[in-house]
């Protein structure tokens, strides 16, 4: 698009800053509060949506009511990526307010469509000049001033009308087969959960005789296998560095494993940090191994992985560590552990309201069913065959989501720059 074609976003909407909070004070007006994550999980904004209640004063009320064709914009973030999402108001009411950490543009109705300015404001070429002007180290703002000073398409009135409405219609389209692939990889994902539950608590074998556990966690198990507690089938269940070690990091050392490192039964290497070998070794105890278990202590609690033999010697950060008797199969209680027996144990045991946290006793005294080790090989090796057909079909879905999410991203820059050929894209 022409530097003609590009309007200072101040200069075609009026922005303002929202300072309505989520308190309720009694000498202030009712009001329904738009939310930070009301904006950030949605791209419209209807005034049927369930909103916070809260209080206004008459002057916020009229400053920030929310007006249909308003676009509403996340003014802050954690990363400078995830920031300035934008929302269209659609239908409002008296008592619809703006919330805090919110700003609103306004289109000059003249000279900006709300739905288009919606649109814009998601393509790329805009997005990066917001990403550029974030300020923070822990937590990135966008300031008024930087806001106003972006650079938007503004083609005709009627023609941003047009795009609006082309890009309404695909962008539903594209949503709705993502909303397909989605609900068939969630539907993937439970099958697969529900295919270790029953490998590991039930057996391989439907016809096996069975017996009641006297466990309420764990019901009936077949009954040559045993109910045990994990710490007793366990040599070792700690916890992990629980002390400042930021500075010890270095370039190369000692891996130190993190929570966001471990997924359900293995353990990502993509990001993982290292200490100094010489502060490791002060902490010697807490040295963990191939074979050894980790399991998420805060926020994921429960969900567990096998230390893989890449990682031949590491640390962890607050994380839970479980070293099994030589005869016991890690891989098989890590499925253990994330399957449906554990995941309701660690859910109903942890503590914390915005966090869910256990504790090494928590996990010690774990219920586990304990099949002989012989087998327990042998579901392992039955289920990791079972699983890769699921995981390639879960990969497979993930993928297409991936590429229509370019798409749909690609096309909302296409369209609102003014690359796409509307009646071609029409008629195709």
């Amino acid at each position: 698009m022409s530097n003609g074609n590009l309007q200072r976003l101040k200069h075609v909407a009026d922005i303002r800053f929202s300072n309505v909070d989520k308190l309720s004070e009694p000498d202030e007006d009712p009001v329904r509060l738009c939310n930070y994550t009301d904006v950030y999980k949605n791209e419209r904004i209807a005034a049927d949506m369930p909103f916070m209640e809260a209080t206004a004063t008459r002057a916020e009320l009229r400053r920030f009511h929310l007006e249909v064709d308003d676009v509403v914009v996340t003014k802050d973030s954690e990363t400078p990526t995830d920031i300035a999402v934008p929302a269209v108001v659609t239908s409002t009411a008296p008592d619809l307010v703006c919330g805090y950490h919110l700003a609103v543009a306004r289109p000059h109705r003249m000279r900006m469509d709300g739905r288009f300015l919606h649109r814009a404001l998601q393509a790329d070429g805009v997005r990066e000049q917001f990403y550029v002007q974030a300020n923070g180290v822990t937590r990135f703002g966008l300031s008024q001033l930087a806001i106003g000073n972006v650079l938007v398409p503004a083609p005709p009135v009627s023609t941003q009308r047009r795009i609006a409405d082309f890009l309404d219609r695909k962008t539903a389209a594209i949503d709705t087969l993502i909303a397909k692939k989605d609900k068939l990889v969630a539907l993937l994902a439970e099958k697969r959960q529900a295919l270790i539950t029953q490998a590991v608590t039930k057996g391989l074998d439907p016809t096996v005789p069975m017996k009641d556990s006297g466990s309420a966690w764990v019901g009936h198990v077949p009954v040559h296998w045993e109910c045990r507690r994990l710490k007793q089938i366990s040599s070792r269940v700690v916890v992990g560095i629980a002390q400042a070690a930021t500075h010890a990091y270095a370039d190369a050392g000692i891996p130190i494993v993190r929570s966001t490192n471990v997924r359900p039964n293995r353990i990502s290497l993509d990001d993982i940090l290292f200490i100094e070998e010489g502060f490791a070794n002060e902490l010697g105890s807490k040295y963990i191994y191939p074979g050894d278990l980790l399991t998420v202590r805060t926020g994921n609690a429960g969900v567990t992985a096998v230390v893989p033999l890449s990682l031949p010697r590491c640390q962890c950060f607050t994380m839970l560590i479980t070293t099994l008797r030589r005869e016991h199969s890690p891989e098989f209680f890590s499925f253990q552990l994330n399957s449906e027996l554990g995941r309701n144990y660690f859910s109903r045991e942890s503590w914390g309201s915005a966090q869910a946290n256990i504790s090494v006793p928590i996990l010690q005294n774990a219920p586990v069913v304990v099949p002989p080790p012989i087998e327990q090989v042998t579901i392992v090796s039955a289920l990791n065959a079972r699983l890769a057909t699921f995981d390639k079909s879960i990969e497979l879905m993930e993928r297409q989501v991936d590429r229509l999410r370019e798409y749909r991203q690609a096309l909302i820059t296409a369209a609102v720059t003014g690359k796409l050929d509307l009646s071609t894209e029409a008629a195709a």
